[in-house]
């Protein structure tokens, strides 16, 4: 499997390719190794979840996900500490951190590249789609203002950004600069997921290219690597949409934060530092 990746032509392409088309909506390859990873995700979870009730054994993958899974919670309760709203962000990325790891891992299997259909690959990895990762951070993004809008209301999370300059000329500015920032993390989301997934599978096709019948050998350690990073882009992506989310959930905590603005303050500075220590990554 691995000699007839060496052996394909080298074909890089920075965007999906269309395979065929139904009802006039074009199904890229990218597409088709979505599906596959979206079927077995969810397998995957109902699987656990059977585990965790006692209806069957569990297994190493159960427990694997089980563990991710406190892990992860843990991290979001730490981000947001408001039970509430730690239980209601939890869901959404969680299942994003899950849905990019597996989508990530098999886009790195050694069919992807390899078969065509005509000069098209048949497969390529759903993450290496940057319709994909951009959909994913409008959906962080939207999200984070649907939360805000919850817990301010919809006119109070509109002042957050729009803000009378006659009254306040600085903190005017100050909103002006709070849209730019929502914009400018749906591309740093969107680019940084497809730039990093690209580079993992552009790697592996030229080592395995140039390597050829070496290739089986060579290609292990480069694939140890890329499931290592894959887990880390799935991480750094699940950390940034938790802090981006609590970010405008930190101005109106809980009734600690509302009497203590010093604590409310120091809380965001502190997230904010984190997302900036975790965006260099």
């Amino acid at each position: 499997m691995f000699t007839a990746f060496a052996s394909s032509s080298l074909h890089i392409s920075v965007k999906a390719d269309t395979v065929f088309d139904i009802a006039g909506w074009p199904v890229t390859n990218a597409n088709l190794v979505g599906m596959v990873g979206l079927i077995l995700l969810v397998w995957l979870m109902f699987r656990t979840r059977a585990a965790v009730l006692g209806n069957k054994k569990p297994n190493f993958a159960t427990r694997l996900v089980v563990w991710c899974f406190e892990g992860l919670y843990n991290t979001v309760q730490q981000v947001i500490p408001d039970p509430k709203w730690s239980r209601r962000v939890a869901p959404l990325v969680i299942t994003m951190f899950f849905f990019i790891a597996g989508q990530y891992w098999l886009g790195m299997l050694p069919i992807v590249g390899p078969i065509t259909v005509g000069h098209t690959p048949l497969f390529r990895g759903q993450a290496a789609d940057l319709n994909m990762t951009f959909g994913l951070a409008i959906t962080t993004i939207v999200m984070a203002q649907i939360y805000a809008a919850r817990e301010l209301g919809f006119l109070g999370n509109i002042k957050r950004y729009i803000i009378n300059p006659l009254r306040d000329p600085i903190m005017s500015f100050v909103g002006i600069l709070e849209i730019v920032a929502e914009l400018s993390r749906v591309l740093s989301l969107s680019f940084r997921l497809f730039g990093n997934v690209l580079a993992g599978e552009v790697l592996l096709a030229v080592i395995a290219y140039l390597t050829q019948i070496a290739s089986p050998v060579v290609l292990q350690p480069f694939y140890f690597f890329e499931l290592f990073i894959g887990g880390i882009q799935a991480y750094v992506f699940f950390m940034l949409s938790t802090i981006f989310i609590s970010l405008g959930l930190t101005h109106h905590g809980g009734d600690e934060e509302k009497h203590t603005p010093e604590a409310s303050t120091t809380s965001i500075d502190a997230r904010t530092a984190t997302a900036e220590g975790v965006t260099t990554i």
